[in-house]
């Protein structure tokens, strides 16, 4: 019988922690450690009630020295995804990192030469790029630049999704940490909109703490972007918009946006997990909107 693969886990106590243990029991992994300097990690007992755990770095450290490891998960803070995709390298395994995979291009290009030293992957999780809406909408857009390469669309996306008063006081609200609301939630849309039109050609935008809006000019599409987590914005505090307008014609990918990281892990497994060439345009775009 095949030994499952082993994975570790660093950011236990994170809001989407969960995503990944469960995304790690469904492609038959083992979560045989996880570590977090808070101790708010009782869900792993949902999933893995044999894990190891470690609220000391130097404890896990000096641990994962000596144990076969094939993958470090990372949803930690955001300042420390590069850091620890290294450490994740350095053991001999292959990171696997919540979006941003770093908050700046100069420490992604490091990663990338760390990736050349150790032979070793990081694998950035952008489960938005494999939402099936997500993946016809592209296939659309293809067949308008095809069909008729003149015209230019006309898009404007939405993302709104709340968050209350706690997002200011936790680590996310501090830029220095976080990158800022266009780098911890917006990178998604980015991402999104890269992957669907390549990088724009001109940029303009208004970032303040808890809104953001702009314009970006593409080869075949103009884009006016909205991103909020202001209450005042939303219909109500369940409700969370993840919407593109083009030409007048909708595409909404707000359901099944949190249900990919299965996909994301199993197409990892198989060697097609996205990298951090694949990373870089959008950590590019909100870097830039950070300045």
């Amino acid at each position: 019988m095949t030994k499952p693969l082993q994975f570790v886990l660093l950011g236990a106590a994170g809001y989407v922690a969960p995503r990944h243990m469960k995304a790690i029991k469904d492609v038959g992994g083992e979560l045989i450690a996880i570590y977090d300097p808070h101790d708010s990690v009782g869900v792993i007992d949902q999933f893995f009630p044999e894990c190891k755990y470690f609220k000391d770095f130097s404890r896990l450290d000096r641990w994962a020295y000596d144990t076969l490891i094939d993958y470090v998960s990372i949803c930690s803070p955001n300042h420390m995804h590069a850091t620890q995709s290294r450490w994740a390298m350095m053991i001999g395994a292959d990171a696997i990192c919540e979006k941003p995979a770093t908050l700046t291009s100069k420490n992604l290009h490091k990663l990338i030469e760390c990736e050349d030293e150790y032979r070793q992957k990081v694998n950035v999780i952008l489960q938005l790029r494999l939402h099936p809406e997500v993946q016809m909408l592209k296939n659309w857009i293809n067949q308008q630049i095809v069909y008729n390469p003149e015209h230019k669309l006309d898009c404007v996306l939405d993302y709104m999704t709340l968050r209350g008063p706690w997002y200011e006081y936790s680590w996310k609200g501090n830029k220095a940490k976080s990158g800022g609301i266009c780098t911890n939630i917006g990178i998604h849309l980015f991402d999104l909109l890269v992957y669907l039109f390549g990088m724009p050609i001109k940029t303009q935008h208004d970032v303040r703490t808890t809104q953001a809006h702009g314009m970006m000019i593409f080869a075949h599409a103009n884009v006016r972007w909205n991103l909020t987590i202001d209450s005042n914005d939303l219909i109500d505090a369940q409700s969370c918009v993840r919407r593109l307008s083009i030409d007048n014609k909708q595409f909404d990918f707000t359901n099944g946006f949190t249900d990919l990281h299965t996909v994301s892990y199993q197409r990892i497994i198989d060697g097609h997990g996205f990298g951090l060439e694949d990373a870089k345009y959008a950590i590019s775009l909100v870097e830039k909107m950070r300045c």
